[in-house]
């Protein structure tokens, strides 16, 4: 083929697809049709068990709606499971509303800063064109969520509910953005002028008091503290008074958040396993916690968030929930779609290779709850706590395979006692510096 193509080169083309019957099958079928219909397996959906070994209980599932808050909802509901144990309830949730209200406000400021500290770089350069294209994304990692908890504890979804804008942020985040963009290009514009970083933060403080005035109005204005009592699943009434949502994470929750490290599986050439990562202009609170990542293979990854699940613990973890997806039944899996049937084409790019080409990216945060293991110990499948609400997979929870497991999953939050001393020792280097559009800073861009 030479580098244009030629009208023989369709003729040939067509001449070949017209060749097998199974094509013009294929063809009309997907005229008519969800490609996914066509494709999904019925072997395979008849095969799925969704029983396991080893299950943590949990209440009925949350729902994030139309947000892109799945990291905040993961982070909840693997605390809320100890509250629910102090507080003895049947069922319990955490404000989700108000961990946005916080991680909104400090993310104006963080990019903000970002805007001041680039300022003598080009507008139109890759560096202030990334920083400007979403700045305040509904998404977030493990690190950035240990960051609003730290410094602003939690409440009961009671005390702060949600709103319209909490549960359908697009029309909120729209407005947040223009106003954001316009305060950079005025700190732009007077840094031009001769402003020095004072004359620059003086501004900007006004800014982010706008910007708070605007978040109350979509969001409610948070609680500094508020009166608390629960009657719990014994029937017995229990008041503890007013308190601040510190002293609430604190007496109620009071997990080690510092305790729980971030794995990944990134294997890629340019990140090396037993190396610490952390990602350029990625996170919420300035001076907070960064984003740290320990690259690992999948074995060592997998083996830690086994271990957790069969002690009892559940896992926050990052991945790329599209792929392979069968919504209706919540299952995740390698086999449920054949579209090498369908097409005739094979597709074999592995998991190195999505990552580099911009096929695969983390998407979406959950909660591991369960896990499958054979005669062997080896895990066959997982029980996945999501945030969609109860009317996706069973009940609202998701089974992944192994095999998915391992090509899709590419993140999770575990307990420094499940790492090894060897790794345990990475955690003390210096981490190298990704680049701000790294595919592993996706989860935080989420919509």
């Amino acid at each position: 083929m030479k580098e244009q193509i030629q009208h023989n080169d369709i003729e040939r083309f067509a001449e070949a697809f017209e060749t097998d019957s199974k094509n013009q099958l294929a063809m009309n079928a997907v005229a008519q049709n969800d490609i996914t219909n066509i494709a999904v397996s019925r072997d395979r959906l008849a095969s799925v068990q969704r029983v396991y070994s080893h299950m943590i209980e949990t209440p009925e599932v949350t729902n994030q709606k139309k947000s892109g808050r799945c990291w905040i909802f993961a982070g909840l509901n693997t605390l809320r499971l100890t509250a629910m144990e102090k507080m003895n309830l049947e069922t319990f949730e955490l404000s989700q509303s108000y961990l946005m209200f916080w991680d909104k406000l400090e993310k104006a400021n963080f990019f903000l800063e970002n805007i001041i500290e680039t300022c003598e770089q080009p507008l139109n350069g890759r560096l202030v064109m990334w920083l400007l294209s979403d700045p305040l994304p509904d998404g977030g990692q493990w690190d950035m969520f240990v960051n609003l908890v730290e410094k602003y504890g939690v409440v009961p979804k009671s005390v702060m509910p949600e709103t319209y804008s909490s549960s359908n942020s697009r029309k909120m985040n729209t407005l947040l953005l223009a106003k954001v963009r316009e305060d950079a290009q005025r700190l732009r514009e007077m840094h031009a002028e001769g402003a020095n970083i004072e004359t620059l933060r003086e501004a900007k403080d006004k800014m982010i008091a706008e910007f708070y005035t605007m978040l109350c109005i979509h969001l409610g204005k948070p609680p500094a503290s508020f009166f608390w009592e629960w009657r719990d699943k014994d029937k017995q009434f229990h008041r503890h008074g007013h308190i601040t949502p510190l002293a609430f994470f604190e007496k109620f929750i009071a997990r080690d958040l510092d305790d729980l490290v971030c794995l990944i599986n990134a294997p890629t050439d340019d990140k090396p396993y037993h190396r610490l990562y952390t990602v350029q202009y990625l996170g919420n609170v300035v001076e907070g916690q960064i984003v740290r990542y320990l690259n690992v293979d999948i074995k060592t990854l997998k083996e830690a968030a086994r271990a957790m699940i069969v002690d009892g613990k559940p896992v926050w973890f990052g991945c790329d929930v599209g792929k392979l997806l069968e919504r209706d039944r919540g299952l995740l899996d390698l086999k449920i779609y054949d579209y090498e049937l369908v097409y005739g084409v094979p597709f074999k790019q592995d998991k190195a290779g999505r990552l580099d080409y911009g096929h695969s990216c983390m998407s979406h945060a959950m909660m591991l709850t369960g896990v499958d293991l054979d005669e062997d110990g080896n895990p066959t499948k997982w029980r996945i706590e999501n945030s969609w609400g109860a009317k996706i997979g069973e009940n609202g929870y998701l089974s992944m395979s192994d095999a998915w497991f391992d090509e899709y999953l590419y993140e999770v939050a575990i307990s420094k006692h499940y790492l090894s001393p060897e790794l345990l020792n990475v955690l003390d280097t210096e981490p190298i510096v990704l680049p701000p559009w790294d595919p592993m800073g996706a989860l935080a861009k989420a919509k």
